[in-house]
């Protein structure tokens, strides 16, 4: 027995109980898997997986100087009227240092504070630092500890007017946490009430808009647990958990609303239910699987990348998408079976044929057929327009200075900056590789002076290893170590600095720290970009051109997907970055709570990229296989095309609302990277499920007629995977056939 959607659809309805009880097994295991492993997988941290300067300097530092780095949380107390000196505000402090010392050693090593001269006081006398060194190099270890600093703090007494905060990469990373989890849960609310009025609405029934979202829901679980066994080997950014959510809602719903909406299809017809299981396997489940391939190998490119948040992220992704696949083309069937025709229970306004001629989608696309040349023009060009302030964007990494105004973790940083050095939590380490001699320490000096006449750092210090080879220069940031600023410092430093200063000597000098870090991480995604566009855009090529035996498909599947996904940038830029787009737009981002940041997530774009492709290619998938099944069986491709999109104009429209709700959902967090991604992954799904679908698509098939189907003959070697059903290609009619040249 051959193995293809077909055949698994008939065996899974044969042993329903089967099925539906291996895929509860799976889902049992995934659970207590990612209850027992995933949460200590998780990080906030960003590592690389090859060495830039940034790791290589850490390296040294580790091996040569210091060993491990320990965590630092800073305790900002600050007071409206009273100063530090004053004995009520002294005594508060006191209590705060003597607390956190009662933590004990094995989780705070000291606590500084001006009462014992380890700790500084700011100029108007109001504010006091009290550093915490923490007894950890962890920083979910660290994040653990800044709750139990905040307890200390919460259970101390504070004079009238005075308060304290705390500041760290610890602090931090709750905070960002908190969020992230606080918008997952908003959007997984936010998608699954949108999804289930957006299946009703499509399909007439309650019972069948329930069965998209049980399967969706099963894959993510499913998804949960594969992303728990990953993590006993490798550590996974916590976003992993919001892009298993996310995209599991996404494709996992789609992918059944497909295969549902077929079989009721095919029901319709006067099929028995086996049969109309086994034919909604035949047609609508291949399309699943070849969309849901095409999905994956857009973002096998993210893995490319040699950072653990794009494999994170990209993982997570092909996890979900190949568990949703699995779930749609075995439990589906099972659960049908078991379901027949009550799938129409608790039906809900009238059945509508979707194939009936005359309605709003056969409307729409005659009228766009009728004048092909003008819909190009006028689609093609919103779609240009929308992608040009793309050319203006500015790429960082979203700091603790674009959080919410009321996250204590912002408002203990701009304390920090306001009164000492804001980049006192992550600054700038400068490492002087080589023989420290007496002209290297003269070099250093004149670091140092450089650094001092420079606004953007605080106060530099030396420290130099036993061996007198490694040297360690220290400086804080006195602003968002994460700013555009402190960026741009850190490439003039590389670039223009250093190699001024140590010009002429054997000494190789490594910037390192997290300013450091994120600018390697810059670079590494400008030099993977193109590749991974390469490598993602010339294997959905090749899949295309086998799957619909045609090479204009995947040309025009190419160029306007990129156009969706290049308008999607456009857009992010124009709601998101300070200084970009017309008013009117950034008074709806206001609207919207979206916040306006001076630089673009720099992994968005290449992320976006190989999520959208990938799930646009689903709609092209599905739209086509239905076009090429009526071509197939008329040889008429103006009446394919039509037939097609009145076919799915409804189903199409309705997961993109779907996938609109979803990731809108996400976008109307607090955490601006999330609000940044959710919202160019919704705009981008909306304009290609309207303009590029029901404009685009049924323009230049009119304007290209059987060119569409051309296959030359020295490819017509290439295997016909029958992705429209063996019904259609058994009765196939062929395309105009190729004109021999001389």
């Amino acid at each position: 027995m051959k193995l293809n959607p077909e055949t698994m659809a008939r065996a899974s309805s044969r042993r329903p109980w089967l099925t539906v009880g291996l895929w509860v097994v799976l889902v049992v295991v995934a659970g207590t898997l990612s209850s027992l492993f995933l949460a200590d997988a998780l990080s906030t941290d960003v590592d690389f997986t090859d060495e830039p300067s940034s790791k290589l300097g850490e390296r040294l530092l580790i091996e040569r100087l210091r060993g491990e780095d320990p965590f630092t949380e800073f305790v900002v107390v600050t007071s409206e009227s009273s100063t530090a000196f004053e004995p009520a505000y002294q005594a508060y402090v006191a209590n705060i240092q003597a607390g956190l010392q009662r933590l004990g050693a094995d989780t705070v090593v000291g606590v500084g504070s001006y009462l014992d001269l380890t700790g500084p006081v700011s100029d108007d006398g109001r504010t006091a630092l009290l550093p915490v060194l923490l007894n950890t190099t962890d920083v979910d270890v660290a994040g653990e500890t800044a709750h139990l600093i905040h307890e200390v703090i919460a259970a101390t007494p504070a004079p009238p007017g005075t308060r304290a905060v705390v500041a760290g990469a610890g602090s931090l990373n709750n905070d960002f946490q908190e969020l992230a989890e606080e918008t997952l849960r908003r959007g997984e609310g936010f998608g699954i009430a949108i999804a289930l009025i957006v299946l009703v609405v499509v399909f007439g029934a309650v019972v069948a808009a329930l069965l998209p979202i049980v399967l969706a829901i099963a894959a993510i679980a499913a998804a949960f647990g594969a992303a728990a066994l990953l993590g006993l080997v490798f550590e996974l950014s916590f976003f992993i958990t919001n892009m298993i959510t996310m995209i599991g809602l996404a494709v996992g719903i789609d992918y059944s609303l497909f295969i549902v909406s077929r079989y009721r299809e095919e029901r319709a017809r006067g099929r028995d239910k086996d049969e109309a299981i086994a034919r909604a396997g035949a047609t609508a489940s291949r399309a699943v699987f070849f969309s849901g391939v095409t999905v994956v190998l857009a973002l096998l490119g993210m893995l490319l990348v040699p950072n653990t948040i794009f494999r994170s992220l990209g993982l997570g992704a092909i996890f979900v998408v190949t568990f949703s696949i699995a779930a749609s083309l075995t439990l589906l069937p099972a659960v049908l079976h078991l379901v027949g025709d009550r799938i129409n229970k608790w039906h809900i306004g009238r059945k509508r044929d979707l194939a009936a001629e005359g309605g709003m989608w056969d409307k729409i696309t005659h009228a766009v057929m009728a004048r092909p040349v003008l819909s190009l023009v006028l689609a093609a060009g919103l779609l240009i327009t929308l992608s040009i302030p793309y050319f203006s964007i500015d790429k960082g990494f979203a700091g603790v200075s674009t959080l919410p105004e009321d996250v204590e973790s912002r408002e203990a940083f701009e304390l920090l900056a306001e009164n000492f050095s804001g980049g006192l939590t992550s600054p700038v380490e400068i490492v002087v590789d080589g023989t420290i001699t007496l002209e290297i320490e003269g070099r250093i000096e004149t670091l140092q002076s450089a650094l001092d006449r420079d606004p953007l750092f605080g106060d530099s210090t030396v420290t130099t290893n036993d061996a007198g080879d490694l040297a360690l220069v220290e400086v804080p940031f006195t602003g968002d170590p994460n700013s555009e600023a402190s960026v741009d410092a850190i490439r003039s430093l590389r670039s223009d600095t250093l190699p001024f200063i140590f010009g002429g000597t054997d000494a190789r000098v490594l910037v390192t720290g997290d300013t450091a870090f994120a600018v390697d991480f810059f670079a590494d995604v400008d030099t993977f970009t193109p590749i991974v566009f390469l490598f993602v855009l010339g294997l959905s090529f090749v899949l295309l051109t086998v799957v619909f035996r045609s090479l204009v498909v995947p040309i025009k599947a190419i160029i306007m997907n990129l156009l969706s996904v290049g308008a999607a940038y456009g857009m992010v830029v124009m709601f998101f970055q300070a200084g970009v787009g017309p008013g009117f737009v950034k008074d709806l981002a206001d609207l919207s709570g979206f916040i306006q940041v001076e630089a673009i997530e720099a992994w968005l774009p290449l992320f976006l990229f190989s999520i959208l492709f990938g799930l646009s290619m689903d709609y092209h998938v599905f739209l086509l296989t239905r076009i090429r099944e009526h071509f197939d069986l008329t040889g008429d491709n103006t009446g394919s095309v039509a037939y097609g999109l009145r076919t799915t104009g409804a189903i199409i429209t309705g997961a993109a609302l779907i996938m609109v709700a979803v990731f809108s959902g996400f976008a109307l967090g607090d955490l601006v990277s999330l609000q940044q991604m959710g919202f160019g992954l919704a705009v981008a799904v909306f304009l290609d499920a309207t303009v590029v679908r029901s404009v685009l698509v049924p323009a230049t098939m009119k304007l290209l007629g059987n060119r569409n189907w051309y296959l030359p003959g020295w490819l017509q070697w290439l295997p016909e995977l029958d992705v429209e059903g063996h019904e259609a290609a058994a009765h196939r009619v062929d395309a105009e056939p190729e004109v021999p040249v001389g």
